[in-house]
C-alpha cells in the first residue's frame, strides 16, 4: 500500500460515517449496523498498514481534515443513537422490573 492509497482508506471511512449520520437520522438502524461493520473493516486494514507509510505534508494535512470529518460524522451519530439506546434501555429495565413483581405475585399466590 502506497501513501494514495492510505488517503483513499481514509476517504472510503469519510464516504461510510457520512452514510451511517444520513441512516442513524432516518431510524434506519440495520443499515447502520451493516455501514458499521464495513467501517470496522476498513479501520482494522487502515490499523494494519498505516504504520509502515510515510505521508507527504500536503497528504498529512488531508489525512488531519478526513479524521475532523469522521469525528464529526462520529459526533453526529452519537447523538442521535445515546438517546434511542438510553430509552431502549429504560424500556428493557422496565420489563424487567414487571417480569419481576409478576413473578413475586405469581408465587405469593400460590399458598
Amino acid at each position: 500500500m502506497d501513501s494514495k492509497q492510505l488517503i483513499k482508506l481514509y476517504e472510503d471511512i469519510k464516504t461510510i460515517t457520512n452514510k451511517m449520520v444520513t441512516a442513524a437520522e432516518n431510524g434506519k438502524w440495520d443499515e447502520l449496523i451493516q455501514l458499521e461493520r464495513q467501517c470496522r473493516r476498513l479501520t482494522d486494514e487502515l490499523i494494519h498498514n498505516e504504520s509502515q507509510i510515510s505521508l507527504s505534508h500536503e497528504l498529512q494535512q488531508k489525512k488531519i481534515r478526513i479524521i475532523h470529518q469522521v469525528l464529526n460524522d462520529d459526533a453526529q451519530i452519537r447523538s442521535i443513537t445515546e438517546p434511542w439506546m438510553e430509552k431502549l434501555q429504560d424500556m428493557l429495565h422496565t420489563n424487567k422490573r414487571k417480569r419481576h413483581l409478576q413473578q413475586a405475585y405469581e408465587s405469593s399466590s400460590i399458598y
